[in-house]
């Protein structure tokens, strides 16, 4: 039981943290260590305001489905882990794309990917 609490937990707090890139992509507030641009990739691609905004969609839609997960660990659902792998799969994408910002969400993501792996092989599903 306390892996699943300590699970949701990481779950929750990874999704939450993605709202940064929402408000920073719509520039609803301003975060010191992460600033506005309309690049990726580390500033080798230029997607302009209208491809930033949608990437600020995407990170909301991530945050969103990563408290979806957590809360889900608790109710068991049989698409609960194809579902997180699916949503971690694209959290990766926007912390590569966001590269150097979301440097520390390659790393968050890689570990909950390692879980979904090696968490049923040691006798852990939700």
């Amino acid at each position: 039981m306390l892996i699943n609490v300590l699970a949701a937990i990481y779950l929750i707090v990874h999704g939450l943290i993605h709202l940064i890139g929402f408000v920073t992509n719509f520039q609803i507030a301003e975060i010191e260590e992460i600033t506005y641009s309309t690049t990726v990739l580390a500033g080798r691609l230029e997607i302009g305001d209208v491809g930033t905004r949608v990437l600020g969609i995407a990170w909301l839609l991530v945050a969103v489905a990563f408290v979806i997960s957590g809360v889900a660990i608790f109710f068991s659902p049989p698409w609960w882990w194809s579902f997180t792998l699916a949503v971690t799969g694209v959290s990766l994408v926007l912390s590569i794309l966001g590269w150097p910002d979301a440097r520390f969400g390659v790393l968050a993501n890689v570990v909950i990917l390692v879980f979904l792996f090696i968490g049923p092989r040691l006798g852990w599903s939700p």
